[in-house]
């Protein structure tokens, strides 16, 4: 049962930068600037638990669209786990999110309660670590993302998530501080990846691309953004064999470990070219 004086609401702009700094205290490492983007995809997918005025409970349903949304962002006050209040802004959320194929990436500590709660898991993805090289260098075909026409970047991304994520993608794309890389094949778009900032180092998401060299070239390249000796992480999908090797190649260690779920089948997404996963928060 929930405590008296307990209620759920949407949570209001300047809230998600408090949900983003929950997400830090339980060692997600979320982007600096990830509110923007995250808000701005569905301003009415956040909501808060408050008890007794004070906010002590999150969760994020964005709604991609009419078919598809994430959910993320699932953290109650630890001295409050246990009673309920959790619960509530599922259900909250649940009910945003309706009759949508839903998708969430869990820890593996709380997959099962998930699969009790309706979804199924489809793969692991594994967060690896390794660092910047502060080596800024000219790679052929490499660019700058902001040279390729947002046309073509979105109907590349399109390819690559259940359903199109056009208001997302502008935002991530340009978030402050972030370097944003494309791998030209003449003038095709053939791979492309992004750095943000995060409270600890780096981290690299997305980074799509059509093979392994593509993606290793933007990978090295995104890697001379961030300085020498920083963190630099990547959310790799483990059933991309050739992802796995990348991270083996650039030394990085695994450090975390997720199980991407959804409660309506696989949307059956290119996974072979997935070599870094956008977020776990929105997939």
């Amino acid at each position: 049962m929930s405590k008296e004086g307990y209620t759920t609401r949407n949570a209001l702009r300047p809230e998600v930068d408090l949900i983003v700094s929950w997400a830090n205290r339980e060692g997600w490492n979320p982007g600096i600037h990830d509110a923007e983007a995250f808000y701005g995809t569905d301003p009415n997918g956040f909501f808060l638990g408050v008890l007794d005025g004070k906010p002590v409970a999150s969760i994020s349903a964005v709604a991609y669209d009419s078919a598809f949304g994430f959910l993320g962002f699932y953290i109650v006050e630890p001295s409050l786990r246990g009673q309920g209040l959790g619960t509530e802004v599922w259900n909250a959320g649940m009910k945003h999110l309706g009759e949508r194929n839903i998708g969430l990436d869990s820890v593996l500590s709380q997959q099962k309660l998930y699969e009790r709660l309706g979804f199924r898991p489809y793969y692991s993805s594994v967060r690896h670590q390794g660092a910047g090289t502060g080596q800024k260098s000219k790679t052929p075909g490499i660019k700058s993302l902001s040279d390729v026409s947002i046309e073509d970047l979105l109907a590349y991304d399109d390819r690559f998530f259940p359903v199109p994520r056009h208001a997302f993608t502008n935002l991530w794309i340009r978030q402050p501080g972030a370097v944003a890389l494309a791998s030209m094949d003449g003038g095709r778009l053939a791979g492309y990846g992004l750095l943000r900032l995060c409270h600890t180092g780096y981290k690299i998401g997305p980074l799509f691309a059509d093979d392994a060299d593509v993606a290793d070239s933007l990978f090295g390249a995104l890697c001379g953004h961030a300085p020498a000796g920083a963190p630099v992480f990547l959310d790799t999908p483990a059933v991309n064999p050739a992802a796995l090797d990348l991270a083996r190649r650039h030394s990085m260690n695994p450090v975390f470990e997720t199980v991407r779920m959804y409660t309506r089948g696989d949307p059956h997404q290119p996974m072979d070219q997935i070599y870094g996963v956008t977020s776990f928060e929105l997939g």
